[in-house]
């Protein structure tokens, strides 16, 4: 899973999502569609969580020039 990129997790979780809504599965494969979609969410969430972490804000001075950077605050 650690290898999965967010694009392909994503996709995988669209998947598993349409199929469920469809009603198609049986009991036990439904169980094990939301299991691996409960899986595939917590990994899409911390891939952002970690992208977010990265993302980094241009600093300006007083004389509006860049000053710098600091951490992304999302709050």
């Amino acid at each position: 899973m650690a290898e999965l990129s967010f694009e392909i997790a994503l996709a995988r979780l669209e998947k598993i999502v349409h199929r469920l809504e469809a009603g198609d599965a049986t009991l036990e494969e439904s169980i094990d569609l939301y299991t691996d979609g409960q899986r595939l969410k917590k990994h899409c969430e911390d891939k952002l969580a970690g992208a977010t972490a990265r993302i980094e804000a241009i600093v300006v001075g007083a004389d509006g020039q860049a000053a710098g950077l600091k951490p992304f605050d999302a709050g």
